[in-house]
């Protein structure tokens, strides 16, 4: 099979969107609005913390912000004193600043960036774990959520895969990205 014919090539994937287990987007919006628009995402790698925080760009935008979004991972685990020092300087009243990947700071940097990030209309940040600003929401995986996802993704194809999504995901950790990867690797060996 070709990359470009495997029902969980990248594309595809990027295109589902966060689904909230409980509630709705406005009751989210509102509980960000009641913690003055500084809250955290928290979650295991591959829950959905990074959609999630994508799809409050929108949302903040039809709700007359400015968005700025920043993103640290084991990679780039830090940010170049000159990008820090441009952004603040530049910072608006009416800007909030979406950060993925908020737990890669050391502890000094974080509390210098929070601080003043306070000029800003807001902060949503995605950590591993609570603490650095209030909670919003805790992202979690199920196996329905999986399997939720697959059907969107493959639709009427999805019942032959189904039986199997409880494992992948037990064997991930419940890393929904990387059982979304196996499921690639699975297509490209079926049809290889």
């Amino acid at each position: 099979m070709r990359a470009r014919d495997n029902p969980f090539r990248s594309d595809r994937v990027l295109a589902v969107r966060y689904r909230l287990l409980h509630g709705t987007w406005e009751d989210l919006f509102a509980q960000l609005e009641a913690l003055g628009f500084r809250a955290a995402i928290v979650g295991p790698q591959g829950s959905g913390k990074t959609t999630l925080l994508e799809d409050l760009k929108p949302r903040l935008e039809a709700g007359g912000f400015s968005v700025r979004e920043l993103r640290l991972d084991t990679e780039s685990p830090s940010f170049e004193p000159e990008f820090l020092e441009d952004l603040f300087a530049t910072l608006g009243s009416h800007e909030v600043i979406l950060f993925d990947g908020a737990e890669q700071l050391k502890w000094a940097e974080w509390v210098r960036f929070e601080r003043r990030s306070r000029a800003a209309a807001g902060l949503v940040i995605t950590s591993h774990r609570p603490g650095l600003l209030p909670t919003l929401l805790e992202t979690t995986t199920t196996p329905e959520l999986l399997r939720g996802l697959v059907d969107q993704i493959l639709g009427d194809r999805a019942a032959e895969l189904r039986p199997l999504l409880p494992g992948i995901l037990e064997r991930h950790r419940g890393n929904v990205r990387e059982s979304l990867r196996e499921l690639y690797d699975h297509f490209a060996a079926v049809a290889g």
